[in-house]
């Protein structure tokens, strides 16, 4: 637990960890709230039609046991890997929790994959069992037979089909009392695939000690929570890092209701409905729906917003959304920094003070994060360098799925490089560049996008932006701008102009783009990143065809 402290420095200065010798995700974030206040609500759904769903603790920690039961019935033994293809719902915690207490390994997976990455997924795992919606039963029925380790496939809802058995069927299992696994921090529990910029995608394997790992962040970037009234709420899928381990189980963990919602293509006027209608006062919104959230006017007259904090990570925030929040909903928002790998080490927390647009934040206490070159030696203050976490740290991954050699080439001794760059100021605040391979090298400008596109974002016209390197004879690479307009502009060759030279006057005569393409959407990750490889692809082949 972060205790609460009066400045950043008394935080750092007071804080300490304390790993339990022995920890479970399952029974910690269940089972020991359910001992104590039974009927505590944990869980609500968000419905459409206004028919909110609520679930206790003592309801969830005994159907994640009752589930656990009935896995280990069907021959489900510890370390087995068991996927998860489930939108926000009670029955995904309800697996979640249920894997963690039988002693196997949680492998979430989103159900917007297409069937050749979820064979990827299932097979490097060698996962044992799916548990799944009709929906994604539907997605397995081609792949299938190409998946030699699955031997049980779980539905939790519609009609069973043959080749699968229901969650309802699973929980009623008779048998011997579930006793949960004694496990220990080191010991693993949930593995998530790294999407990656080179290779295949990785799984990033975690001991159950990574939950108190992003405790200290998470209450650091909502300002002490739990707080009276806390609920939280996020868009982000609880299939990534960012639902899962930035909101749901460290919510759980701590007391505070958790609201889910149905997946959907992100709306902001349901962001602002969900929101009002559910009580939420905290929630996880990453920079790209934030932006997408600007094009309601007066949100503050039009929902009755309770929010009391707001986290976002994920990409760059940028000044232009930063002050916007601020200005319309007037919280001062507070970003975050990790990966995959290793999460919420950097933080913001305005109640404090430390907040600033532009830079990320300060490391999280408990968190050793530096600014080093290519050979792991710390760089002095205001230098641009790799951003990197030291070992050991409750929050890192144990290693790379059957992969020891990307484990090693993850750190340069002691330091886990991040491939992300920044630097540090004088006070200590990292700001982020850019992923290393993102940079545009144009004219011998090294060229980070997140502040071209950030002022790209202050344009009128501009709802969205995302900006990649375009292969010049002349200059290496240009910069092209691919820009989503708002509502009354239409694209143009003289509002193209208009932007670029928006940026060449604001920003940089360097850095400005020199085409602007006017799109219609953008290709976006499940967790709401802007997915630029997509983009950098599309610019080569422009380039190549003489575009």
């Amino acid at each position: 637990m972060l205790a609460e402290r009066s400045t950043y420095e008394e935080l750092c200065r007071d804080f300490r960890w304390q790993m339990p010798e022995r920890f479970n995700i399952g029974t910690a974030v269940a089972d020991v709230w359910a001992a104590r206040e039974p009927n505590r609500v944990c869980l609500q759904h968000f419905s459409p039609d206004g028919k909110h769903l609520s679930m206790t603790y003592g309801a969830l920690a005994a159907r994640s046991s009752a589930f656990a039961r009935g896995l280990a019935e069907k021959g489900i033994r510890p370390g087995d890997r068991v996927a998860i293809l489930l939108p926000q719902g009670f029955e995904t915690v309800i697996a979640h929790l249920a894997i963690y207490k039988l002693g196997a390994i949680v492998l979430p997976l989103a159900l917007l994959f297409g069937a050749d990455a979820l064979a990827f997924r299932l097979r490097d795992a060698g996962a044992r069992a799916v548990v799944t919606n009709a929906f994604g039963f539907e997605r397995l029925t081609g792949i299938r037979d190409s998946l030699e380790a699955l031997s049980l496939v779980v539905v939790t809802e519609g009609e069973v089909q043959a080749g699968a058995i229901s969650l309802a069927a699973m929980e009623t299992v008779t048998g011997e009392p579930f006793v949960p696994v004694d496990s220990g921090p080191d010991d693993p529990a949930l593995m998530i695939y790294t999407s990656g910029t080179t290779g295949p995608p990785k799984g990033a394997l975690h001991g159950h000690r990574v939950l108190l790992g992003h405790v200290p962040g998470f209450q650091m970037h909502h300002e002490f929570l739990p707080q009276p009234d806390d609920r939280i709420w996020t868009p982000a899928d609880w299939a990534w890092a960012g639902g899962l381990l930035n909101v749901l189980l460290p919510a759980l963990l701590l007391g505070v209701p958790v609201v889910s919602s149905p997946g959907q293509k992100f709306d902001p006027h349901m962001a602002y409905r969900i929101m009002a209608e559910m009580g939420v006062r905290n929630a996880f919104i990453p920079p790209t729906a934030l932006r997408l959230m600007k094009s309601v006017e007066d949100p503050r007259q039009r929902y009755d917003l309770k929010l009391r904090t707001i986290g976002t990570a994920g990409e760059a925030l940028g000044r232009e959304t930063w002050d916007w929040v601020r200005r319309t909903l007037g919280i001062t928002i507070n970003e975050f920094y990790g990966q995959t790998e290793c999460n919420i080490v950097i933080g913001s927390i305005g109640k404090l003070g430390v907040s600033r647009p532009g830079p990320i934040g300060k490391p999280v206490p408990g968190h050793v994060v530096a600014i080093i070159d290519a050979e792991g030696r710390e760089l002095p203050r205001n230098t641009a360098g790799q951003i990197a976490v030291r070992r050991p740290d409750p929050v890192m991954f144990l290693r790379y799925w059957n992969d020891e050699g990307a484990t090693e080439r993850k750190f340069i001794g002691d330091w886990m490089t991040t491939g992300d760059l920044g630097h540090m100021d004088d006070e200590g605040y990292i700001t982020f560049i850019s992923r290393d391979d993102d940079v545009i090298t144009s004219s011998g400008y090294r060229i980070g996008p997140s502040e071209v596109e950030d002022c790209l974002a202050s344009h009128p016209a501009v709802q969205l932006a995302a900006v990649v390197g375009k292969p010049d004879p002349v200059r290496t690479e240009i910069v092209k701008a691919y820009v989503l307009l708002r509502q009354g502009f239409a694209a143009s060759e003289t509002l193209a102009a208009e932007i670029s030279g928006w940026v060449k006057t604001r920003l940089s005569m360097h850095e400005y783009p020199r085409e602007v393409a006017f799109v219609d959407t953008l290709p976006l990750t499940t967790s709401g990143k802007v997915i630029r490889r997509f983009l950098r692809e599309q610019a080569m082949a422009e380039a190549q065809a003489g575009a």
